[in-house]
């Protein structure tokens, strides 16, 4: 039902209404955020740029065209970088040769190279001064009794364990075949082929599979989009290819055998099946989720296992295979924490005078 109001009521509501807005448009703390919201309005990039004269619109066209140009430039220095990167590649393995040989007891290093002067090594030869022949007579003793295992036992699992990146990936039944892992190495792509880096993780003999290396391939490009030039920020991984694990029977940790329950629908007989569905492990990132290459796009999940994938690769050829002693130790663990909180730390500095300006820029760039 539709309420009728007199004419004479309806000139009293006009009334008070025009009252209110009059009070209100009085208001300074009203007029200062209308004033506000009209100047953010006016001044933003796009609304000047759309009150320029044609002329100068053009001009501006014509300044986009140099920097898609840049943006090529740009790429092609990106290119001659990982040549570089291949060509120091190739001055650091001898190195990774030796620290392989160290670490699996193939070689046994000099007193030369195993000497280390540590920051507290003042304090120690201090306190190493003031012990007495007994403590250390008995010492010596309890040396001769410890076990010298060969050359260091589970380097590389304890850097899995180390690094949560990695161990969020690591179950329980992973663990004792990543103890077998001897190495991880990185190999870049020949001159002339398209950009990628291979890592190779080599494995002693062991009960779980008959591979001696485990590979896993990620495909870069260095060149702007076309649909987007001004986006290129540098060579990205695009996509990534795994290898065949050769499993041995019973062995294989990327799957699990469940039993099934059937019921015939016609004689109501109950039969019990076994299938294997897949598992939860580490070892699956040798089975990747590959990019659509045909134009369509993946679900909101699959691009998250495929980000979180890329970023795995990155960080085993950035930082885990080039300082992986400082891994097993957990300085470098130290040292990215540090860096993190030094991070937050300006952030809340400035949170109080440019919190309007964070937001801006976390609308403006949200790539990551």
């Amino acid at each position: 039902m539709v309420e009728r109001h007199p004419a004479g009521g309806l000139e009293v509501m006009g009334t008070r209404k025009e009252k209110l807005t009059d009070q209100v448009m009085q208001n300074p703390q009203v007029l200062a955020a209308l004033q506000e919201r009209l100047d953010n309005v006016s001044h933003t990039p796009s609304s000047y740029i759309e009150t320029l004269p044609k002329a100068v619109k053009r001009r501006i066209n014509a300044l986009k065209q140099l920097q898609v140009k840049c943006a090529h430039i740009e790429a092609k220095f990106y290119e001659e970088v990982h040549d570089l990167e291949r060509k120091y590649a190739a001055l650091y393995q001898p190195l990774f040769d030796k620290r392989r040989e160290f670490v699996t007891g193939d070689v046994e290093p000099t007193d030369a190279e195993s000497e280390w002067h540590s920051e507290n090594e003042e304090e120690d030869r201090l306190a190493g001064d003031m012990k007495t022949k007994a403590v250390i007579a008995e010492k010596e003793a309890a040396a001769a009794e410890e076990p010298s295992p060969k050359g260091i036992p589970e380097f590389w699992f304890t850097i899995f364990r180390n690094v949560d990146m990695l161990s969020e990936l690591v179950q329980e039944y992973d663990e004792p075949i990543l103890k077998h892992l001897q190495d991880i190495k990185v190999k870049f792509s020949d001159p002339g082929q398209p950009m990628s880096f291979v890592l190779e993780f080599h494995f002693e003999p062991n009960d779980y599979f008959t591979n001696s290396v485990l590979t896993k391939t990620y495909k870069m490009k260095s060149e702007p989009d076309k649909a987007d030039p001004f986006s290129f920020e540098g060579p990205e991984i695009v996509d990534c290819d795994g290898c065949t694990i050769d499993w041995k029977k019973g062995k294989n940790v990327t799957v699990k055998t469940i039993k099934k329950k059937q019921k015939h629908k016609g004689r109501g007989t109950v039969r019990t099946i076994t299938k294997q569905v897949p598992n939860d492990s580490f070892f699956n990132f040798f089975s990747p989720l590959r990019a659509s290459g045909d134009g369509e796009s993946l679900d909101e999940d699959s691009e998250f296992t495929l980000a979180s994938d890329f970023e795995i690769g990155h960080f085993f050829r950035e930082r885990i295979v080039p300082r992986a002693v400082l891994y097993f130790t957990g300085e470098a663990i130290e040292d990215d924490d540090n860096f993190e909180e030094g991070e937050e730390g300006e952030e809340e500095e400035l949170e109080g005078d440019e919190e309007a300006e964070d937001d801006d820029d976390a609308e403006i760039n949200p790539k990551v």
